[in-house]
């Protein structure tokens, strides 16, 4: 059940933190912005790492296979993404695309075992909920 409130936590906080780069970039330039959010985040994650566990640094080199530490790389890109759909769609139809793509891509990554994650067997009611939430999509954004 915790995994569960950690999850709307998550959206509600990718959400809120879309807006505010979206309007740092107004001021700053897509970069900047974008620099300063992962600086920031990397700040954050040193003082809480050592103020907690302390888990060793060095351990990042023993981590395979390589590609897996391209999260950062991914992160930048991820920031760029939200910040150019939220200020050419808005907040709420951004919010809305990303999380299907979201929905479309993890299922495939489960569906095929990608990734080092476990193989699931493919599910019609999963793929009819994606569908549902495509219709759940172009409801909303009728007009």
């Amino acid at each position: 059940m915790i995994g569960f409130f950690i999850a709307l936590l998550s959206g509600a906080l990718m959400s809120v933190q879309g807006v505010f780069n979206t309007q740092v970039t107004k001021t700053t330039g897509v970069w900047v912005s974008n620099g300063w959010v992962q600086f920031s985040a990397l700040m954050v994650c040193l003082a809480v790492w050592f103020f907690t566990g302390r888990d060793s640094i060095a351990a990042i080199g023993k981590v395979e296979p390589r590609y897996m530490l391209l999260g950062g790389v991914i992160g930048a890109g991820i920031t760029w993404t939200v910040i150019k759909s939220i200020d050419a769609l808005g907040p709420a139809k951004s919010a809305l695309l990303i999380v299907i793509a979201q929905l479309a891509v993890s299922y495939l990554i489960e569906l095929f075992g990608l990734f080092g994650m476990e193989r699931e067997p493919f599910d019609w009611r999963k793929l009819g909920g994606l569908a549902l939430a495509v219709i759940g999509i172009t409801i909303f954004q009728w007009e």
